[in-house]
């Protein structure tokens, strides 16, 4: 299948995923999401692959989010009831299908993973960054709650402290020398090279014998998110209840305008 944003190289046991809207920002339409999705799921009976690479292209940041000036992003609130859920629920999907791999995963991080970039690099093993790339969560700054089952998979990561301060501290940038303190990137590299590090590691990882791999993957992932279900359960229906509050409008609007927001808990 052809994707407008997503294509596939393959080499060997090594798979590159690159994801490229065409800008330097890669922000995840819905289109985009959707397409992640496929491309992730399509990998589901692939016996062949044992690593995937999920990059962008030179010069881009990995992601900027969700796109807020999507269009389809707002009409799913014109939707049935039964409609806009499925739709909100997009995002919550691509996470758990590329974290539902038994390929062994890495996220070539450069420039930055904001918001709904942060939560998709989240769900892969590994994070290469590069050395000036950054992590950060703005979701709470905006009057959103962090949804796509982010919140489980950040603690199991970097703690519960760390979780929080990463969320509700929404418009701090987490820099890479933190992000590798923390234990939210495994590797920092020079910027521009994320790519080519999270490839040697990837070979690395298709090196070894494919059975053992992939339960032990599975393993890991099965006690790290022994309670994710529990925990994120109804985060879809939580973030599309904050996207009623005059709050979120009010942070959308000031994020567009360059100003401090004025929230008043409504």
């Amino acid at each position: 299948m052809t994707h407008e944003f997503v294509a596939v190289a393959r080499e060997g046991r090594v798979a590159t995923v690159m994801f490229d809207r065409g800008n330097r920002f890669n922000s995840l339409s819905l289109q985009a999401i959707e397409e992640l999705t496929a491309v992730a799921l399509s990998f589901s009976d692939d016996l062949e692959i044992s690593a995937i690479v999920l990059r962008t292209p030179d010069g881009s940041g990995f992601s900027a989010g969700r796109d807020l000036s999507d269009p389809a992003m707002e009409r799913r609130r014109s939707q049935p009831m039964l409609a806009w859920r499925h739709l909100a629920g997009a995002g919550k999907r691509l996470c758990a299908a590329w974290e539902g791999l038994e390929q062994f995963t890495i996220a070539a991080v450069e420039r930055f993973a904001i918001g709904g970039g942060l939560a998709l690099a989240a769900a892969l093993d590994l994070r290469v960054m590069g050395k000036g790339a950054h992590f950060r969560a703005p979701e709470v700054a905006l009057g959103l709650s962090m949804s796509w089952g982010t919140i489980p998979r950040l603690v199991a990561l970097v703690g519960p402290a760390r979780t929080k301060q990463i969320l509700c501290l929404g418009n701090d940038r987490i820099e890479s020398a933190d992000a590798l303190t923390w234990g939210l990137a495994q590797e920092i590299v020079d910027d521009g090279h994320a790519a080519a590090s999270a490839l040697e590691i990837a070979s690395r990882a298709a090196a070894m014998p494919p059975v053992p791999l992939r339960m032990t993957k599975s393993t890991v992932n099965a006690v790290a998110g022994a309670l994710a279900g529990a925990a994120i359960h109804m985060d879809t229906e939580e973030v599309m209840l904050t996207e009623l509050t005059e709050d979120f409008a009010e942070g959308v609007s000031a994020f567009r305008e360059s100003r401090p927001p004025r929230f008043r808990g409504t």
